[in-house]
């Protein structure tokens, strides 16, 4: 039987506490975002777990999965874009300032992290390999949508809006950082042609346009384009997931 632990930690400014659940014993940890407004148990629950559970047990991977608070920051509607990005950042920093630790005591020693989710959750996972490559140089990202100003946006846009959205800020990278995310950084970004990938989620046209963005910069990525059967939904996320994990522990 797979590994199975489970913490609950606060998360500062949100007046409440996120779950991590740890699949796994040894292995490269993986830090795993749900889709939007999920919980740490939605991986598991929808057989994204059961997927990788060769590598799992095998000790080549140890999946890390969080709760998100999407309903606080991106879903929430009635806050400017501005207003969800700010407290975005509060959510980035729980998953740096004690999700990361929480890591790092458990899996001592333990190689460079990697992030992967799907739809809003591969949002999560590039968002922080473009800005925190030093702690999460891999993004394995599915089905997502990369654009936070196509999410019902509205109100002024501010810095904390402009630099939430890899959209908008990597056409303006630049200088020995862009030098440096050349050298750490390597996103791959899957998506499908099938149902509910162009409408309405946006992934494959948002999955092509951040590889061209990528791409003009010369940042490292791999655009994986599955066919027209491949929807966006979680047979799929699981196939895709059993592909592309096993060359990255």
């Amino acid at each position: 039987m797979t590994e199975r632990m489970t913490w609950e930690l606060d998360i500062p400014g949100f007046d409440r506490s996120g779950t991590v659940i740890r699949y796994g014993h040894y292995g490269r940890p993986v830090v795993v975002f749900p889709s939007e407004r999920g919980r740490a148990w939605d991986y598991e629950n929808n057989g994204m777990v059961d997927a990788v559970r060769d590598l799992i047990d095998a000790g080549r991977v140890k999946l890390y999965c969080v709760d998100s608070v999407d309903d606080a920051t991106w879903s929430d509607q009635s806050a400017s874009l501005e207003e969800r990005a700010r407290r975005h950042r509060g959510y980035e920093a729980w998953i740096i300032d004690r999700v990361v630790p929480l890591i790092d005591h458990d899996s001592p020693g333990h190689g460079d992290l990697a992030a992967t989710g799907c739809s809003l959750g591969a949002y999560h996972a590039l968002q922080l390999a473009l800005t925190r490559a030093d702690v999460f140089p891999l993004a394995l990202c599915q089905s997502g949508s990369y654009d936070p100003s196509e999410w019902h946006a509205w109100g002024e846009r501010g810095d904390a809006a402009f630099f939430t959205n890899p959209t908008d800020y990597v056409r303006h990278l630049e200088g020995d950082h862009l030098d440096w995310l050349r050298s750490r950084v390597n996103i791959v970004l899957v998506v499908g042609e099938g149902p509910w990938e162009v409408n309405p989620t946006g992934s494959l046209p948002g999955a092509r346009r951040m590889a061209e963005l990528l791409a003009a910069k010369q940042i490292p990525h791999q655009l994986d384009v599955w066919g027209h059967d491949s929807a966006h939904d979680w047979p799929w996320w699981q196939l895709q997931l059993a592909y592309h994990l096993p060359r990255f522990c």
